[in-house]
């Protein structure tokens, strides 16, 4: 058992599990974008003096980067973008939320850290054998 686990049908078999994940829960943060709109982080980039069409730019970090992480083509962009994609999120939404723990003793942010984090960790990791082009 312990020989399989270091395996690199294992390895590849965690980075997919990593990649299915990450890419289904952005996902569905740009679903809810497409079906919405981005009108609300329009309304939060004009806040700091960016234009509003700039929000568009969140349909690449939420629809078409976790696409790629789930087909495991060009993985790592996929991950980057969504990396990328987090941090703006966590400077506009939740900047005061940085160094503040919530009401159980968590990181207040700790459901964007584990998604930026996640994808940070598959730039390095790469999408494994079980993706398209394995980049």
């Amino acid at each position: 058992m312990y020989n399989y686990l270091l395996s690199e049908r294992s390895q590849d078999l965690g980075k997919l599990i990593l990649r299915i994940v990450l890419g289904l829960l952005i996902l569905l943060h740009g679903i809810a974008k497409l079906i919405g709109g981005v009108g609300g982080i329009a309304g939060m980039l004009q806040g700091v003096g960016l234009p509003g069409f700039v929000a568009y730019g969140v349909l690449i970090g939420e629809v078409i980067a976790p696409l790629l992480l789930l087909s495991g083509f060009y993985a790592r962009i996929g991950a980057a973008l969504i990396a990328v994609n987090m941090v703006v999120a966590i400077l506009l939404a939740h900047a005061g939320e940085i160094f503040s723990l919530g009401p159980q003793g968590g990181w207040q942010i700790e459901l964007q850290g584990m998604f930026l984090f996640t994808a940070v960790a598959l730039v390095f990791l790469g999408p494994g054998r079980i993706a398209i082009n394995q980049r």
